[in-house]
């Protein structure tokens, strides 16, 4: 009898650290991101394919792998001489959701973030609750975007969100995000 369930078991991915080899998931990676991207509520950014493999070639990316299928993706940016970390870009296909991958691939993305960068306090700006509950559970706090990185590159990247506008209108200071903070010195 077939299984009518049309979840995978998020038991059986494998979360790695990223490489040159992986470059070839970017498609479905952004066809995801894309997908995830016109359900209202998202503030999910569109990124450049040569963007992608640069970060997958820096080491800087995690993708969740089923066998050779494409289950989920997230990845480090710098910002402002590394003072800060961001972890973006996280997403897990719909038919792996709700079984705890994104909270793996959330943890290995940041305990890559504070192997490569212990210094760097590691931000997030997002409207997902879950990512809030993930990032909180991994010490985050939440945090105004003053506190965040004033790195124009950084909010330039909102330009492809629905909210941009709201965040042009506020100068920068607030949007649908929430903005949540985790800084090296807290966890001593």
């Amino acid at each position: 009898m077939e299984n009518s369930n049309p979840l995978k078991q998020a038991s059986s991915v494998r979360v790695v650290v990223a490489d040159e080899s992986h470059a070839r998931y970017i498609p479905d990676i952004l066809a995801a991101i894309f997908e995830a991207s016109k359900v209202p509520g998202n503030s999910i950014v569109m990124r450049d394919p040569d963007y992608l493999a640069l970060k997958m070639k820096e080491g800087k990316a995690v993708i969740a792998l089923d066998g050779d299928a494409f289950a989920g993706f997230c990845y480090i940016e710098c910002w402002q001489d590394e003072e800060f970390v961001a972890n973006s870009g996280l997403i897990v296909r719909p038919e792996y959701r709700g079984q705890g991958l994104a909270t793996r691939i959330k943890r290995v993305i940041f305990e890559t973030s504070r192997r490569l960068f212990p210094s760097s306090s590691i931000f997030s700006i997002t409207k997902s609750e879950a990512v809030i509950r993930m990032n909180t559970a991994l010490g985050f706090r939440r945090a105004e975007y003053r506190d965040l990185t004033s790195d124009p590159k950084f909010w330039k990247g909102c330009d492809t969100c629905r909210h941009y506008p709201e965040l042009l209108a506020n100068d920068f200071a607030s949007c649908q995000c929430v903005g949540l903070l985790f800084r090296p010195e807290d966890s001593l």
